[in-house]
């Protein structure tokens, strides 16, 4: 059974605020009361703090029934904290953010943000699209990137709470209005996280149009399992993908589908993230071909961090996943609790379709039509061993 807790304090962007999107709201408990029994699950909302017009902006704590929470706040669809066990039952928050809602209003990494229209890039910022040809933001040097100059991460989108027998969720929805960051057609965007009892984070994607256009949704989480103790070198990962789409020197895709095999892109047996990156020019930041990509669900990844025996499986519908491991992390950044963020700090798997699809007719196409319905769901599951 759900429990429904809705705190009715206002709490601004400091604080109380700021334990909440620390996991604070309440004392980390174990998997279950040492009993066997676990706890009711529940949903808490604050406000997190106010955008420069003054809009109010909300911070939800979802709690499934074993303890573990994720807190995600409507702008932006940021995921600000998800804590998960270890091998001992002890809960650590395992993604990178900010304790308040400033420094998210802020140019940062896109750390836990929900991405659109466009995630990953497109070259020189444009396409053209039955004959029409258009022109988006440069802002990563001459391309395109994740949405433009104020994608779907720096929008208020509407939430509203909402359980199911196995977990707790948050709906979000936004419409796009047409030419919006110089994308054609309004874009009506639905998108739901759930926290399921068996401690996985379900992100679902929705989408309809008026006209065509382009549209790659994803979730931007930096996961690092010690929970932010060390890099994230040590994670041993596996990505069922025996080829990869190589980039040109703006990190644009060539073209061609380039085999791993006898590579450090290869990760089709568990491999330490660190283990090669020195041989990968400014560390990854590649789109992996998944094996047997179909539109189905399908386990793709395994991440494992030995010290803390943390697993992460990414389980996704969509035909690609980038893999990028915090390159440009530097420093800048001090995120929760005071940690200052430095590179490889945090890993990123980005479920996606190809970057440059639109310029790339032998990619898999990412066109959205009217009539048609964009879906996409993704799967971020977390176990100990």
């Amino acid at each position: 059974m759900f429990s429904r807790r809705i705190s009715k304090t206002v709490l601004m962007a400091t604080g109380l605020c700021a334990a909440i999107a620390m996991g604070g709201c309440a004392p980390e408990p174990k998997a279950d009361n040492g009993e066997g029994a676990s706890m009711d699950a529940s949903i808490a909302k604050a406000v997190f703090g106010k955008m420069p017009d003054g809009t109010e902006v909300d911070l939800y704590t979802l709690r499934n029934a074993n303890g573990a929470t994720v807190t995600i706040t409507n702008y932006g669809g940021i995921v600000t904290s998800l804590t998960a066990p270890d091998k001992d039952g002890n809960f650590a928050d395992v993604v990178l953010g900010f304790d308040t809602l400033e420094p998210y209003l802020e140019r940062h990494p896109y750390f836990g943000a929900t991405i659109g229209r466009y995630g990953n890039r497109i070259a020189f910022g444009k396409f053209t699209l039955d004959g029409t040809e258009y022109t988006l933001a440069a802002n990563n040097d001459a391309n395109h990137l994740h949405g433009g100059n104020d994608g779907f991460d720096r929008v208020v989108w509407h939430a509203e709470e909402a359980t199911r027998d196995d977990a707790v969720g948050l709906k979000l929805h936004y419409l796009s209005k047409d030419m919006e960051e110089g994308y054609p057609g309004n874009l009506d965007v639905h998108v739901e996280y759930w926290l399921t009892n068996d401690n996985a984070l379900e992100c679902n994607f929705k989408a309809t149009t008026d006209k065509a256009t382009p549209i790659n949704l994803t979730h931007h989480g930096y996961f690092n399992l010690t929970g932010m103790k060390d890099t994230i070198l040590g994670h041993e990962m596996m990505i069922s993908a025996g080829r990869y789409t190589p980039v040109d020197e703006g990190l644009i895709p060539t073209g061609e589908l380039a085999s791993v095999e006898g590579t450090p892109m290869d990760f089709r047996t568990a491999t330490a993230i660190g283990a090669r990156i020195a041989s990968v020019t400014g560390g990854y930041d590649h789109n992996y071909v998944l094996d047997g990509a179909d539109g189905s669900l399908k386990k793709q990844v395994e991440v494992y961090e030995p010290t803390t025996g943390r697993v992460l499986e990414v389980l996704t519908t969509e035909p690609g996943v980038q893999f990028y491991t915090g390159n440009f992390l530097d420093g800048t950044n001090t995120g929760k609790g005071g940690t200052v963020y430095q590179k490889n700090y945090g890993f990123c798997l980005e479920p996606q379709h190809y970057p440059d699809s639109p310029n790339q007719p032998d990619f898999p196409s990412a066109i959205l039509r009217p009539g048609e319905t964009y879906t996409h769901q993704t799967v971020y599951k977390f176990s100990a061993r």
